[in-house]
């Protein structure tokens, strides 16, 4: 009875699980203590194992079932445990910080510094390439025509005149040419509208045997004199100047007073006292 039941076994569990056992039953998973130190050893000093590592337990392992191979061992016995599992490697749980989340609010802007001190001066550059020429501009506006400035005047006077006991201005009783009426022929003066250079003249004729004394005035200031002697005929005598004006300048002549029988000659029928002048070159003009 005990050579048949080495032969051939067959057992009834109570989990209906059939276990046929030719020659003898071999344990995979009985493992003995000291196998599991000696693998929980290697798993210590082998935190990370790699490849090789692995290789070489499978192999011990592989050993390890040929040698219980030869025992015959009872499997699920009452009250036995089932082997512990394989230890799995324990991962380190490394914390990870989003920067990002931890930033702050953008604070208020903070004063303006001082200006630093100015750095020196550089080379001056390459000169750069010529531009493309622009556009043709907008026609501009017209502009205020071209001003031209004109004063003169030319008067005479058909009456002799003597002198007296007092200065006498040479009153006027004709006028040749008198543009703007800038010669007053009531006052006998010439009245400055437009500064500038004038060109002025005067002409009389002479009495036989008495003095001609006359003065050209600017203002009440004696500019030129035009003088002749007593003589037995009587002549043409002249006189004539450029003067520079200022607006409201008064050109006129004046007969000297009676110190000496002084005076002109004329008639009622010829001219023979002409008073001329006329604007040169305005002062506007530069």
């Amino acid at each position: 009875m005990a050579g048949f039941a080495l032969s051939l076994c067959v057992l009834i569990l109570p989990a209906a699980v059939w276990v046929t056992c030719t020659g003898m039953v071999t344990d995979p998973y009985r493992i003995t203590r000291s196998e599991l130190d000696l693998e929980n050893e290697d798993y210590r000093s082998h935190r990370n194992p790699t490849e090789s590592d692995y290789r070489t337990q499978s192999q011990r392992a592989r050993s390890q079932d040929g040698e219980r191979g030869s025992q015959c061992l009872r499997c699920c016995d009452p009250g036995e445990e089932p082997p512990p599992p394989y230890p799995t490697p324990a991962f380190q749980f490394v914390p990870q910080i989003n920067i990002t989340i931890l930033k702050g609010e953008k604070g208020h802007r903070g004063e303006r510094g001082t200006h630093g001190k100015s750095g020196k001066s550089g080379s001056s550059g390459p000169r750069g390439p010529e531009g493309m020429k622009g556009h043709k501009g907008a026609t501009g506006s017209p502009g205020e025509p071209c001003k031209t400035y004109y004063s003169a005047f030319s008067v005479g006077r058909k009456k002799a005149l003597h002198s007296n006991d007092y200065y006498q201005t040479l009153i006027y009783d004709t006028e040749f040419v008198n543009l703007y009426k800038h010669f007053n022929m009531f006052s006998g003066k010439f009245y400055c509208y437009i500064p500038g250079v004038y060109y002025f003249s005067l002409n009389v004729h002479t009495w036989n045997q008495k003095e001609t004394y006359l003065h050209l005035m600017k203002n009440e200031q004696e500019l030129v004199v035009l003088y002749a002697q007593p003589s037995d005929r009587s002549i043409m005598q002249s006189q004539s100047l450029m003067l520079e004006l200022e607006q409201n300048d008064e050109v006129w002549v004046r007969l000297f007073k009676g110190e000496r029988e002084n005076a002109i000659f004329s008639d009622d029928f010829d001219t023979y006292i002409t008073f001329n002048g006329y604007l040169i070159k305005p002062k506007s003009d530069g």
